[in-house]
């Protein structure tokens, strides 16, 4: 990480010539601008920079969308601020010579935080918690599959029969994970050297899929640390001919990629959901009950955030490793919510997210569900013991972006956490990824319709 200081100097003696000024999109793409380090200095650190603000209404072709009421032909596409947090300020030592630093978007006239993008989101949740007594900390375990073919090769071959970095499941096995390290090692180097520390890397449920784990972090900086982990390993990819791809289910018959979110309140410097009370095999406090009960009960409310695209969908498949059904248990990997640890290092881990998910508006979502279960004292369902895949009593989980799009509209507790702009503006959002699925003819189609009907 780098102080303001610390890059002047750097930027004097010519160590660093570039500064990425970025910030998310819906997707949680990376967006922004290079900028020349003197410049930044001179410049954007007193001024900040700008950007279209088309960029929060465009699909992932970077075509502007119509029917956006926060930016749109008729508003010319004006400009919003983009304002570097320069507590995420680092060296991005795959890069030569680069720094990255992370920005909020503000409005050009007003100043105030824009609603709809995805970091003013989750801020807003965490000045809820706050308003509570509590801060919030968050990791997230995210997957990937590794192939040894090239982004743009496997754009030219129509992304079918790509070569991936292993041949059999290579769960926990270190020789499939050594045949790895031309590439982990990197990401895991680079990601210490750039202000994201790495726990472990290890091998996944299927051929050529890996984890690698960094430490868990204050909310919105473990955001912070996600956005920067993709891009650290799709940028390094790239340079090394190579692809990984954080798609949910990339392929038909394995296992999907995951992002398993891990959260706890704190109060005081402390673990608030440590306590005497007693919930199934968990000692536990009020704030942990209710957190749970509220976070589970608001699953479909919010299932938008964790699963954001028609692929999310095709990962809840029984017996995969991804949870299908709403249930809660201790160190139990078949449960939509998984509760480990004891004591001072007891969390929720919540299961459902997938790989594609924006850090940012799944962690707002889990807080604003868990924080109304406080508020309003939301009784979790009782302990469940056993496989909760088995279980057909349980409430599942939504099957298409469809249906999850239809819960988050006629959710009056989206509108009330989110705000009824936010929840319009995601809506007209996902409804136009359906809509585009919705006309595309896919490959299943052609190879099940073109000779036989």
């Amino acid at each position: 990480m780098l102080d303001l200081p610390a890059l002047r100097e750097h930027v004097a003696t010519g160590d660093i010539d570039t500064i990425v000024v970025a910030f998310t999109d819906h997707y949680g793409r990376l967006l922004g601008k290079r900028y020349d380090a003197e410049m930044f200095v001179e410049d954007i650190i007193e001024q900040g920079a700008h950007g279209c603000d088309y960029l929060l209404t465009t699909d992932m072709e970077m075509d502007p969308v119509r029917g956006y009421a926060f930016a749109n032909w008729e508003l010319g596409y004006g400009d919003f601020h983009l304002v570097p947090d320069f507590s995420t300020l680092r060296t991005a030592s795959w890069l030569p010579h680069t720094a990255l630093v992370l920005c909020d978007l503000k409005n050009e006239k007003t100043d105030e935080y824009v609603s709809v993008a995805p970091r003013s989101i989750l801020r807003r949740q965490l000045e809820s918690a706050r308003a509570l007594g509590y801060e919030s900390f968050a990791a997230s375990e995210l997957e990937h599959y590794l192939y040894r073919t090239s982004y743009r090769q496997a754009h030219e071959q129509g992304y079918r029969d790509l070569s991936p970095g292993g041949w059999y499941v290579e769960d926990y096995h270190i020789l499939q994970g050594t045949r790895t390290e031309d590439f982990h090692s990197l990401v895991r180097r680079h990601l210490k050297f750039s202000g994201v520390p790495v726990e472990n890397s290890k091998g996944e449920a299927s051929p050529g899929q890996h984890e690698v784990n960094v430490r868990f972090a204050e909310a919105l900086q473990m955001g912070d640390r996600h956005v920067v982990f993709k891009q650290c390993m799709k940028e390094l990819a790239d340079a090394a001919g190579l692809a990984v791809t954080f798609m949910a289910k990339p392929v038909e018959g394995q296992a999907g990629s995951s992002c398993h979110i891990h959260l706890s309140l704190w109060k005081d410097g402390k673990n608030a959901f440590p306590g005497d009370r007693s919930l199934g095999p968990v000692k536990c406090s009020d704030a942990f009950r209710w957190f749970l009960g509220g976070w589970i009960a608001h699953v479909p409310d919010v299932m938008v955030f964790y699963a954001p695209t028609i692929n999310s969908y095709k990962r809840y498949v029984e017996s995969s490793w991804a949870p299908t059904r709403l249930a809660w248990s201790y160190d139990n990997r078949t449960a939509g919510f998984r509760v480990v640890g004891k004591g001072a290092s007891l969390r929720i881990e919540c299961r459902i997210p997938g790989a594609d998910c924006n850090p940012y508006l799944a962690f707002a979502a889990s807080l604003a569900s868990g924080l109304d279960g406080i508020r309003n004292r939301i009784e979790p369902p009782e302990h469940f013991s056993g496989d909760v895949y088995a279980a057909g009593n349980l409430q599942r989980v939504p099957y298409t972006l469809a249906e999850a799009t239809d819960a988050f509209e006629h959710s009056e507790f989206a509108r009330r956490a989110f705000g009824a702009d936010v929840v319009e503006h995601y809506l007209h959002f996902f409804r136009t990824e359906q809509h585009a699925y919705n006309f595309a003819v896919t490959d299943w189609e052609r190879k099940r319709y073109f000779e036989r009907i």
